[in-house]
């Protein structure tokens, strides 16, 4: 059926949003979005592990912790309690935008102070969605370019590392070697290829079956290891906490900056959420959802971080995947939540993920991020690129891009200042926002 929006667009939806579509159907739309979703939340915190050299254990927890607290955070999105949420079927999951931050945090104080910045950082995005219409004058599309620019080309590194073999092979003198590189590669040229097959259904599981394959290639040239692991029964109780807690300054100024930009990319992902939903995109209705989904987007960032899980942010791929199933219906979300919640629960997934070679993860985040920086190029080429815009994008790329590739030149700054400036994401993001705002061009 066709439902107009308010602006007199037509959206072809097969279920509106508070329709409730049969249970078959329902578990088949929600089947497609969690293969959409389930790789990009569990990514996240597998690169965090292998870059902060965490045990098996620690990894396969964390990862079931970012599959649980995705899901419960889809349904708070989902459902709307009270003010927090959209009412939308608007996913959840681990954002690959802190990953930088976070690694950089964890490198100084470990779990303790992730989890803390994590938690006191989020107020920054909740206090957003309190005055949102007076956050979007200062993060301006150009300004949130830049930073989504920045943030997939700090990634690479990251990725690429992990192609060469990981933190481990950088210890034992085997990072590049042939075998590291060639799985990494054989996973980055499946996802091409599958990616562009003309089936829908290979399409949306390139990253998936690309993983796998990479994973059962390297399980038979003998690089992973199902020794380490005594048993995959049990069950994962969630524990508050259970890594502690500990406060950095430098961490939250890093973190802050990034939730202050996902609080902006939040608000163009409700836009188009509601528009392929057939659902206003002005007025107090839109305001309400905008405000209450980023302020959601807050509060479950700082819910995962009690529950020792990354900050969560808003998938945009599950827009698309609305588009394609013609299915807006929020009762689907409810489904979503609960697959995630169950996978969470049951250590067997998380501790099969946890043990994959860091070049097969490698081969797919490398891609990834690029993705994540060209979102940021797309960005900045939607706005006009005049004088001042040029400047800004100039000042902003070189000292963000100065400190990740000569971090030696901080050496000198106190440990405060390092600490803080050392990610080029903080000292990219904060110099596009004083630039944006401070230069003035007199055509």
């Amino acid at each position: 059926m066709e439902q107009d929006t308010t602006n007199g667009a037509k959206t072809e939806l097969i279920y509106g949003l508070n329709d409730r579509p049969p249970l078959r159907e329902t578990l088949f739309a929600a089947l497609q979005h969690l293969l959409a979703i389930f790789v990009a939340i569990i990514t996240p915190p597998l690169i965090i592990a292998g870059a902060l050299k965490l045990d098996v254990e620690t990894t396969s927890f964390l990862v079931s912790m970012a599959l649980f607290a995705s899901g419960v955070s889809t349904f708070i999105q989902c459902r709307r309690i009270g003010c927090i949420g959209t009412g939308l079927l608007c996913i959840q999951g681990t954002s690959f935008s802190f990953i930088g931050p976070i690694i950089s945090a964890g490198m100084s104080g470990g779990l303790p102070v992730v989890f803390g910045a994590c938690m006191a950082a989020s107020t920054v995005e909740m206090l957003v969605s309190r005055v949102l219409k007076y956050t979007r004058r200062i993060i301006t599309p150009l300004v949130s370019g830049i930073v989504v620019t920045l943030i997939g080309m700090s990634l690479i590194k990251v990725g690429i590392t992990a192609c060469g073999g990981g933190e481990a092979a950088k210890a034992d003198g085997s990072l590049g070697s042939l075998r590291h590189v060639g799985l990494a590669a054989l996973v980055l040229v499946l996802i091409i290829a599958f990616n562009r097959s003309a089936n829908r259904y290979l399409r949306m599981s390139s990253i998936v079956i690309g993983l796998a394959i990479g994973y059962a290639v390297a399980w038979y040239m003998g690089i992973v290891d199902f020794s380490s692991v005594q048993s995959y029964g049990g069950f994962n109780i969630p524990v508050p906490f259970k890594y502690g807690l500990s406060f950095d300054w430098s961490a939250f100024v890093a973190l802050g900056l990034v939730y202050l930009i996902t609080a902006i990319e939040a608000y163009g992902d409700i836009t188009a959420n509601s528009l392929i939903s057939g659902e206003p995109v002005e007025g107090k209705t839109f305001v309400k959802r905008a405000s209450g989904g980023i302020l959601a987007d807050g509060f479950n960032s700082m819910l995962a971080g009690a529950f020792s899980s990354f900050p969560n942010s808003i998938f945009a791929q599950n827009n698309g995947m609305i588009q394609l199933t013609g299915v807006a219906s929020r009762y689907v979300g409810y489904y979503i939540a609960g697959f995630l919640v169950l996978l969470g629960l049951f250590p067997a997934v998380g501790l099969v993920f946890s043990l994959m070679p860091e070049p097969v993860l490698g081969g797919a985040t490398l891609l990834m991020f690029g993705t994540v920086a060209s979102a940021g190029i797309r960005i900045i080429a939607s706005q006009e690129i005049d004088r001042k815009a040029t400047l800004v994008m100039a000042l902003s790329f070189s000292l963000g891009l100065s400190v990740e590739l000569v971090p030696e030149i901080l050496s000198q700054l106190p440990d405060t200042l390092r600490s803080i400036f050392a990610s080029g994401i903080t000292t990219g993001g904060v110099t596009a926002i004083l630039a944006n705002a401070l230069i003035r061009i007199k055509e």
